[in-house]
């Protein structure tokens, strides 16, 4: 039986409410504040709570913070659309006029309820299945993969943000895996790296004759998808045009093909990813508003390296195990002096940069221990990191200097990429520069709009 709880100072709204809930079969409680709810329950005991948002003390809506991952349905008598608007924002799941009759609490109850089933964090059967990643022991971390288990039972729309390098995609495929989809198809669709003129009829699909060159019908990445999850990295760079036919995918679970007059419908779990501000950018008309909050349903938050504390020495020796398995059984193994370095270094690139540096390692040391050297950093973050961070107790001086190493890191690390690329582009192809830089081609393309550095005419290519 569900168990929903009541949080409303006014004895009449709450007596009706309760009538008609447990008239259908729900287990009620009451609260007549959020400190009094804090007190006499346990917020995650409950499938659902419904609140009134004007309350005497604390407001209803900090019960949506305090009750994650319980969803939390915000009703008043003061409804209005900002109050609704700023409530969806904070994660409650819906929202309600007062006076609402007993039939619209009932079908908000029950939707709520189904697009939120309650997580047994006892149960031992559902598991993450990726096991091709580090997953840490830090605070942050767990709290992340508890998310994940969390929000792989529902079918709405996750929004994980996270800066570039931290493992985006690796959380959507544990969502994925986690999820009674995981038999199903997992389609990996990188907004960045499809041209604006393409991304519609790579999404969509088209028919036979829809525009010049289209010489067959062609399904979509999503209508491949159907069934299983899409996972559209970087939505932040999705076209305005296309966002506008996603929006109506994600309302209506339905596409229609370029050039065709039907509408197909389909089954398709959606992931976005995205290391920028949507919401910054909807302020700005860059992005539709109206499928950010459609988008922004769940959210996931990966953290970056540099918040992962105690992780970041044994995540090192990890990804220096699987690079000598990689590296035809090598036995190398970072010196103390590497570790110390790896622990104090700020790693702006995250656990990319952590990885291709390990890799880095184990190829170009010359003994056994992998030297701070043989990482392939840049000099000015060796140079500043090479005495003790801790002698410097002035915040003050620890930002500024900070703040500094990041600026220099950065313009090496863009000086080294610019000159790889640029003397060897015209005689190797792009897989071959990625895998002499040690990145994916991925990577490679983010680095090059980045460093604004075209790619070169293919050999024998003429210009017009």
């Amino acid at each position: 039986m569900p168990h929903v709880l009541l949080v409303d100072d006014e004895p009449s709204q709450r007596h009706s409410l309760r009538k008609a809930l447990e008239s259908n079969d729900f287990k009620v409680a009451e609260a007549t504040s959020v400190l009094e709810a804090e007190e006499k329950f346990s917020l995650s005991d409950f499938d659902l709570i419904v609140t009134e948002l004007k309350l005497p003390g604390m407001a209803g809506s900090e019960l949506i913070r305090l009750a994650q991952p319980v969803p939390v349905v915000v009703m008043t008598n003061y409804a209005s659309l900002r109050s609704a608007v700023d409530s969806m924002k904070l994660g409650a799941v819906d929202y309600l006029a007062k006076p609402c009759s007993a039939e619209d609490l009932l079908t908000v109850v029950r939707t709520a309820i189904a697009d939120f089933p309650k997580v047994d964090e006892k149960q031992p059967t559902q598991t993450i299945n990726s096991r091709s990643f580090f997953e840490g022991s830090c605070e942050s971390m767990a709290r992340l993969q508890r998310d994940v288990l969390k929000v792989a039972l529902s079918n709405l729309t996750v929004l994980i943000n996270g800066e570039t390098g931290t493992g985006k995609e690796i959380t959507a495929k544990q969502v994925h895996e986690s999820s009674p989809r995981r038999d199903r198809p997992l389609i990996v669709v990188n907004c960045a790296a499809i041209p604006d003129t393409l991304i519609e009829s790579e999404l969509f699909g088209y028919e036979k004759g829809a525009f010049t060159g289209a010489n067959a019908n062609r399904i979509g990445l999503i209508e491949a998808a159907d069934g299983g999850t899409l996972f559209l990295d970087e939505i932040g760079e999705l076209p305005l045009a296309a966002q506008a036919r996603l929006l109506r995918f994600i309302q209506e679970g339905e596409i229609r093909r370029i050039g065709s007059v039907t509408t197909r419908q389909v089954d398709v779990r959606l992931i976005c990813a995205t290391h920028r501000d949507l919401a910054a950018l909807a302020d700005t008309n860059e992005f539709r508003r109206d499928l950010y909050y459609r988008i922004n349903a769940l959210r996931l938050n990966v953290p970056p390296l540099r918040e992962r504390g105690n992780d970041l020495p044994a995540m090192a020796m990890w990804f220096t195990d699987a690079a000598n398995q990689r590296n035809f059984g090598k036995d190398k193994k970072l010196s103390d002096r590497s570790l110390s370095f790896i622990t104090q270094y700020r790693w702006p690139g995250n656990v990319r940069e952590l990885e291709h540096a390990i890799d880095r390692g184990v190829i170009m040391a010359e003994g056994r221990d992998i030297e701070i050297g043989d990482l392939g950093l840049p000099t000015a973050a060796i140079d500043r990191l090479g005495g003790d961070p801790a002698e410097d107790t002035n915040p003050l001086a620890a930002e500024k200097q900070d703040r500094e190493m990041d600026n220099e890191t950065e313009l090496s690390l863009e000086d080294y990429f610019q000159r790889f690329v640029l003397e060897h582009q015209e005689a190797m192809s792009e897989t071959e520069l990625a895998q002499k830089l040690g990145i994916s081609r991925k990577c490679l393309w983010e680095r090059r709009q980045r460093f604004n550095l075209p790619r070169a005419k293919a050999p024998g290519q003429r210009s017009a």
